[in-house]
């Protein structure tokens, strides 16, 4: 071996020995009222760390400035609708809104991020379940749809917000956990993270480099927790569940849960839960709430009209429709004996 080749050898050893060592680290942090946990493979402890710091900043903004019932920007631009008034808005709600805009055109009205002041009346303003006591009066929700809050009753200029109708009152709750799981995402690349998983108490979303050995696995469970089946993610996905059963009013007599369908006023009934496997947080979570609403009457309408592949709703009596998509994809699929209904849409 010639001194130069000897030379070029040595620091090659050198170089490889100087690589820092990657692994899997994890982060935890409250958000929406949540638990939003973060994990990252391949990558050191220092981009880890770097990550992370952005992240409790990003989070921390976002709680605050997105929340529909807590002092901040989202309450100051409702304020502002209330009173007729034009108002400034940052990038992040307008953009909220634009997406909100585009969910509710498309489902028709089963999504509609307007209907703040009909789930305050419900008494969904709150982080604490279950609400207890009786609904609200029948006059009063009859009066918030006489009202007609609608997003697109929003107009956006430049970075002013104006409402034609002063009943609009803004709420995120529906589709601000899966932009927020986008922007995550989105950070997660800019930090060069070779892989990542955000978990926003249950709703997913991650990527994973394809030069990174193993894949992301996570399990889909029903309404009583009971387990259905796995899921490997492929590339970048979210998975998203909108349910009935862990936020409600009760009143002794009846549940009432927190997902209100916007043209009628009433919680939804029908339907225990929708889980969609898709690209973009935004979108995959308004649609769970869109699909929830619409029940089973509209569900596969609503899945054309949004262009979901993979989607599955269980009904309170236990039984499943699943798209053909979705059921290729579920590791050990467990059936439970209920009637199952395969859908191609």
């Amino acid at each position: 071996m010639t001194i130069r080749r000897s030379i070029l050898f040595a620091l090659l050893l050198l170089i490889a020995a100087c690589r820092p060592a990657t692994e899997r680290f994890e982060a935890q942090f409250y958000v929406f009222g949540t638990l939003v946990n973060v994990t990252v493979d391949g990558t050191g402890r220092r981009a880890a760390n770097a990550l992370f710091g952005d992240l409790q900043q990003r989070f921390q903004a976002m709680h605050r400035d997105w929340h529909a019932w807590e002092p901040g920007e989202l309450t100051r631009i409702n304020q502002a609708f209330a009173a007729g008034d034009s108002i400034s808005a940052p990038d992040d709600i307008r953009q909220l809104i634009a997406y909100a805009q585009t969910m509710e055109t498309a489902t028709g009205g089963c999504f509609n991020a307007a209907i703040g002041g009909l789930i305050r009346l419900w008494g969904f303003h709150t982080s604490e379940f279950p609400v207890l006591g009786p609904p609200p009066e029948v006059s009063q929700i009859a009066a918030q749809i006489a009202a007609r809050p609608s997003s697109l009753d929003i107009d956006i200029r430049h970075a002013t917000l104006s409402s034609r109708n002063r009943a609009v009152q803004l709420d995120f709750g529906g589709i601000a956990k899966g932009y927020a799981v986008d922007l995550a995402l989105a950070l997660a690349q800019k930090h060069t993270i070779p892989a990542a998983l955000v978990n926003a108490g249950g709703d997913l979303a991650g990527y994973r480099d394809p030069a990174l050995p193993g894949t992301w696995k996570i399990g889909l469970k029903d309404h009583r927790q009971q387990t259905l089946g796995g899921l490997a993610l492929k590339g970048r996905e979210t998975v998203f569940t909108s349910g009935n059963y862990q936020r409600f009013r009760y009143d002794a007599q009846q549940r009432y849960p927190h997902i209100i369908d916007p043209r009628n006023g009433w919680p939804v009934a029908e339907v225990a839960s929708v889980t969609v496997v898709g690209r973009q947080g935004w979108h995959t979570d308004a649609a769970t709430t869109a699909l929830m609403v619409g029940g089973a009457a509209e569900f596969e309408s609503l899945l054309a009209a949004l262009d979901i592949e993979q989607a599955m709703m269980i009904l309170e009596n236990g039984d499943i429709r699943i798209t053909r998509q979705l059921l290729q994809r579920l590791i050990e699929f467990r059936q439970r004996d209920r009637v199952i209904q395969v859908i191609d849409p």
